[in-house]
């Protein structure tokens, strides 16, 4: 019987020393070792994007500036809302970032989506009908590093004002940081976006 035992504490053993090895250790490092091949090393640091020598953010992980004066001297492009965020347009948080989980016709889910678009339309200067759905719209991780052209397009007038640029110019920079979402729609990175408008306007 104890020996039994014995024989079987040693092969449960060796299982766990076996698997510690190859799902602790050897496939760790295998991933690792894969992500340092040519093409895959910068996806793999998290396409982290710097400006002057420091980094400035993700390209893959959208976090709304915040701008502390009035909303129409805003000089920065804006994401698309998160549904973690404090308050109806506050940036969201990364580190829990996910959807609502409402449907579309929750009635939290509507008021929010009207203050929303109350809101933008007031930091933009125009009737809340002109303002687009992913304006107003969370997305399921709230983190969206994108939004649609349309939306930035409604940020120009705005963005150009407050930075001293041309609005030719600013459209000139949105039309620069538009590509296709891998989707085949054209979306606009948002980060990389602002860090051109501030190296037009002069820093």
């Amino acid at each position: 019987m104890l020996r039994n035992f014995v024989n079987q504490a040693a092969a449960g053993l060796r299982v766990l020393l076996v698997f510690t090895v190859l799902l602790g250790v050897v496939y760790p490092l295998g991933v690792w070792l894969v992500s340092r091949a040519p093409g895959l090393q910068e996806r793999a640091e998290g396409s982290i994007i710097t400006s002057d020598g420091r980094a400035a953010g993700s390209e893959l992980i959208g976090i709304d500036p915040v701008f502390a004066g009035p909303p129409a001297a805003d000089p920065w492009f804006h994401t698309r809302p998160s549904a973690g965020a404090d308050g109806p347009l506050g940036p969201g948080d990364p580190a829990a970032s996910g959807g609502s989980n409402m449907g579309a016709f929750n009635p939290e889910l509507v008021t929010a989506v009207r203050e929303r678009k109350a809101a933008i339309a007031a930091r933009e200067g125009v009737p809340p009908e002109r303002v687009p759905a992913d304006a107003v719209t969370a997305s399921a991780s709230g983190v969206d590093p994108a939004i649609s052209p349309a939306y930035a397009r409604l940020q120009v007038p705005r963005v150009a004002r407050n930075n001293g640029l041309s609005q030719d110019r600013v459209r000139q920079l949105v039309a620069e940081h538009t590509s296709g979402s891998g989707i085949g729609l054209p979306v606009v990175t948002v980060l990389p976006l602002n860090l051109a408008v501030r190296d037009a306007r002069g820093g």
